[in-house]
């Protein structure tokens, strides 16, 4: 009896530690991650985490983009398309990266789609933005479009579809002060002539601006608005300090700014640049700053801080960049004439024509196409505008 009785005890026993032992080993297997379980599943019985498997060398190392396929089918019953969604925004997370970083306030250049913003590829329409003087400088507002030539890549234009004047044109207009430390002395004045500028030209619910300063870097103070309360803060809270990134300023609030803000109908892009021309710290050149202009189909207008009286390489510089770009370079000799320069940009940005023409050869290239106007039937006008511009790729 009493060996029966051990018996009975020894089953039991066998019959309560084999689940035990079982559950055990199932929870073991569920610990490691998916590869890792995949591969316990092959081999054909439990052995130590270094233990080699028996199974060949060419099913020992999967590639790991599949090994994680291939335990997800026996058990993975959802649809294919969460996946397709994360590849999607994967695949558009670069574009939402494209802001400058900090150390850089450039980042990559435009895409092709950035650098067609004065061609119509559809008709292949060119739209330019002028002024006329006479030989004493003053506006001519009352030509017509007979008075007009245009030559387009050295051939005159087939055909200009529409002209007129565009006194009311809505502005967008982006106002980089240089705010570096060779400017520290008459940059209060500088900040208060600004203010009434803005004051004076930007209307409400139609006209946009913004508001850059910058020395090593750009720094915007202000976003587009058409408050010009807000824009008088922007420019206020500029503080002078540091090196001068003149041109990479120009090429952010080009590309960054104008070329990717948003409208309904035709406006008026320009900048209003105010520095000494001195720049030291820039990671483009003067001539991808202009390009850059140009590609965002910007009208720059510069106003020296050099108030020396004598000529200096500085207002070279800005003279360059503004007649590149259709606009114009004001040069004040005493600090109270630095108003004057923002009185004088504002009445040109209400006295200015706007056309389109057709070219004629017109191929989607994007070469860059030199453009010229003259007016006809009267002696001394003088037309101001932008060189050329670049034509999309097709």
């Amino acid at each position: 009896m009493m060996k029966f009785r051990a018996a009975i005890l020894f089953f039991g026993s066998c019959c309560v530690l084999a689940p035990a032992l079982q559950a055990q080993d199932a929870g073991q297997t569920d610990l490691p991650s998916a590869p890792s379980a995949a591969q316990q599943e092959n081999r054909p019985q439990k052995t130590a985490p270094r233990a080699e498997s028996p199974t060949p060398p060419s099913s020992q190392q999967p590639t790991p983009p599949q090994v994680p396929a291939d335990t997800a089918k026996p058990a993975d019953t959802a649809p294919a398309e969460p996946p397709a969604s994360d590849s999607a925004q994967n695949q558009q997370s670069p574009k939402a990266s494209t802001a400058p970083a900090s150390s850089s306030p450039l980042g990559p250049g435009p895409s092709d789609d950035d650098s067609l913003t004065t061609i119509r590829s559809t008709v292949n329409e060119v739209n330019v933005v002028f002024t006329v003087t006479d030989r004493h400088g003053r506006y001519v507002k009352d030509l017509k479009k007979e008075n007009f030539k245009v030559v387009d890549d050295n051939k005159p234009a087939s055909e200009i579809r529409s002209f007129r004047a565009e006194a009311n044109l809505p502005l967008e207009v982006g106002l980089l002060v240089d705010a570096s430390n060779s400017v520290r002395d008459r940059f209060k004045f500088e900040q208060q002539a600004a203010v009434e500028f803005l004051n004076q030209t930007v209307r409400p619910k139609y006209d946009q601006a913004f508001v850059v300063g910058f020395d090593v870097t750009p720094e915007v103070t202000q976003d587009f608005t058409d408050n010009t309360e807000k824009l008088s803060i922007g420019v206020r809270s500029l503080r002078p300090g540091g090196g001068t990134a003149m041109y990479d300023a120009l090429y952010f609030a080009c590309r960054d700014k104008l070329m990717k803000a948003q409208h309904n109908g035709p406006v008026r892009r320009a900048i209003i640049l105010l520095s000494d021309g001195d720049d030291n710290q820039s990671h483009v050149t003067r001539e991808e700053a202009i390009d850059m202009a140009q590609r965002a189909d910007v009208i720059v207008y510069t106003i020296s801080t050099n108030l020396s009286g004598t000529s200096h390489h500085g207002d070279k510089v800005l003279e360059r960049i503004a007649d590149a770009t259709g606009g114009r370079a004001y040069v004040p000799f005493q600090l109270n004439e630095v108003a004057n320069a923002f009185a004088a940009i504002q009445e040109e940005l209400r006295s200015q024509y706007a056309l389109s023409y057709k070219p004629a050869d017109f191929i989607a290239d994007g070469r860059y196409r030199s453009i010229e106007i003259s007016a006809l039937g009267q002696k001394g006008l003088r037309v101001r505008t932008r060189h050329g511009y670049y034509a999309p790729n097709q």
